[in-house]
């Protein structure tokens, strides 16, 4: 990650930024308390106003794909460059000084943020897909869904052991998903560093399916 150019006095003594103003419109102890960092990789915390800015771009589709289901669109973001670079940057933020041996995305919007994420911290990236996609010899997991079961495979050769895992994927609901993979990563020897996601529906729970291994997430939802 590039560093920030400093501003300094006369004295050589750095001038600290003035903090910016709350944007119109937003509760700034409520977003504080929402969009909190929550791993303590001692790297210091965001600022906000960026990631209300993302915030924004998520889109509400009510009914989809089922009745009853308020299904957030991340298509917005993905389609702003200055948005999905925030996003980016306030992942890798949170894992500074950490040693990541290879990001885990998972099929199909963790393959958008884990791929873009390996390239910027230099690291490998690893596929999880759903059957009958991968060509080589897999490992298979089937895993709960609230509506029937369902299954994800990764390829055997795909870590060494011991490597330190980050899983990415866009979205943290019930957990199932990610407590799928964290197993096809343990299966190889190696261990779930952290999970990371875009958005997190707290109502759900799924951060409680996870620990004690870290999670962050940079938008959420009640």
């Amino acid at each position: 990650m590039a560093g920030r150019k400093g501003t300094f006095a006369k004295s050589g003594k750095p001038v600290l930024a003035r903090p910016q103003p709350t944007p119109r419109g937003v509760d700034s102890k409520k977003t504080q308390a929402a969009e909190a960092p929550r791993f303590g990789s001692g790297a210091p915390p965001l600022e906000l106003e960026p990631i209300g800015y993302v915030r924004g771009l998520i889109r509400d589709i009510p009914d989809f794909p089922q009745a009853g289901i308020l299904f957030r669109d991340i298509t917005p973001l993905l389609a702003d460059p200055k948005a999905f670079h925030i996003v980016l940057d306030a992942i890798a933020h949170r894992f500074l000084g950490e040693r990541i041996d290879a990001i885990v995305g998972v099929e199909s919007r963790g393959f958008i943020f884990g791929g873009a994420l390996a390239a910027r911290l230099n690291t490998s990236f690893v596929p999880v897909r759903r059957p009958g996609k991968l060509p080589y010899r897999t490992d298979k997991v089937s895993y709960s869904l609230e509506y029937g079961e369902a299954e994800l495979e990764m390829h055997r050769d795909s870590l060494r052991e011991g490597a330190a895992v980050l899983v990415v994927d866009d979205l943290l609901a019930t957990g199932g998903t990610a407590a799928a993979v964290g197993e096809l990563v343990h299966r190889q020897g190696a261990f779930v560093l952290g999970y990371a996601f875009v958005i997190e529906l707290l109502s759900l729970n799924g951060r409680e399916r996870l620990l004690p291994t870290p999670v962050v997430s940079i938008i959420r939802f009640d």
